[in-house]
């Protein structure tokens, strides 16, 4: 496969928000950063982000080094569709404790979207990158449609098996603690979550992360699409073995301090990956800190690379 991505000084293009109808009664939105020509990099937001959880910044420098670089909010996030399914906090728990919990929807179907996007662009294979919950969807595709992945960046996340990349469990309660409706309420609970779960290293703002928290909102959150999308997760399958099977140029990048999937997730991944590079920053915890942007960005260019 020959090349496209040619670094830029230019200003990257960027588009405005726009919808994918990607079937089932779905439909995504989704923006555009770049040259259509450059090589097409597909951005997976995780568990209950929207797509501007990709910083702007970061999706800049991207396109910068040549990427035609496409975020998207996934179904239940952001300006996507929401599904109607009910999901229950005793089925979450259930399927924390590992009990056998019927989801609304699967990691595949999570997955069949991104094709569908894909699809939707004319865009016959892309470079994927992927966090968390994002991370386990670019797997997925990696696996379900390996051919339309030209490389694959799974960052902070893991393979679905339980005994790896696990949740610090007091993390639990406030993942599924009912949230007092309101704005200003979601901003206050946002910026004390991400003050747990975020990297000591690289300490936010916390008017950085209230000003995120009221973007999120106001482009629409839902307390019920943010437990179905968990319920994926906790339902997932192990995909360690099918992992096996990849032949595609892949990097894992993961936080020795990330309290939401513990770096054995990351380690295992990359384990089962054949030829994948594992990058372990001390410090950082489950969020991309803007310091270490250069370094993500060196390393998705590094891996697209292999891809030619």
């Amino acid at each position: 496969m020959s090349t496209s991505r040619r670094a830029s000084t230019e200003a990257p293009v960027v588009s405005g928000e726009l919808l994918a109808p990607v079937g089932n009664d779905v439909e995504l939105c989704y923006q555009r950063f770049g040259d259509p020509e450059g090589e097409p990099l597909l951005l997976v937001m995780g568990l209950g982000g929207p797509m501007t959880w990709w910083d702007d910044e970061l999706c800049l420098m991207l396109a910068s080094e040549g990427f035609y670089v496409i975020r998207y909010d996934n179904r239940d996030a952001g300006r996507s569709t929401r599904m109607r399914a009910r999901v229950t906090r005793g089925q979450l728990i259930g399927a924390f404790a590992g009990r056998k919990v019927k989801a609304p929807y699967s990691m595949a179907d999570l997955a069949g979207d991104a094709v569908a996007l894909l699809d939707h662009l004319g865009l016959e294979s892309a470079h994927l990158a992927g966090i968390s919950m994002g991370g386990m969807i670019a797997q997925t595709v990696a696996l379900d449609h390996p051919q339309r992945v030209r490389s694959l960046t799974s960052i902070m996340s893991t393979t679905g098996r339980r005994t790896v990349g696990w949740q610090d469990p007091r993390l639990l309660p406030a993942l599924i603690a009912p949230r007092k409706p309101g704005r200003e309420s979601y901003i206050a609970t946002s910026v004390a979550f991400w003050d747990v779960i975020g990297s000591a290293a690289y300490p936010a703002d916390p008017e950085v992360l209230a000003r995120r928290a009221g973007e999120t909102f106001d482009r629409g959150y839902s307390t019920s699409g943010v437990m179905r999308q968990m319920l994926a997760v906790l339902t997932q399958p192990d995909r360690t073995q099918r992992l096996r099977s990849l032949r595609v140029p892949a990097l894992v990048v993961h936080g020795m301090a990330d309290k939401m999937v513990h770096v054995s997730g990351g380690r295992s991944t990359a384990a089962a990956i054949p030829g994948a590079e594992l990058v372990l920053v001390d410090g950082m915890g489950h969020d991309l800190p803007p310091a270490l942007f250069e370094t993500f960005v060196e390393a998705i260019a590094r891996t697209a690379d292999r891809a030619g």
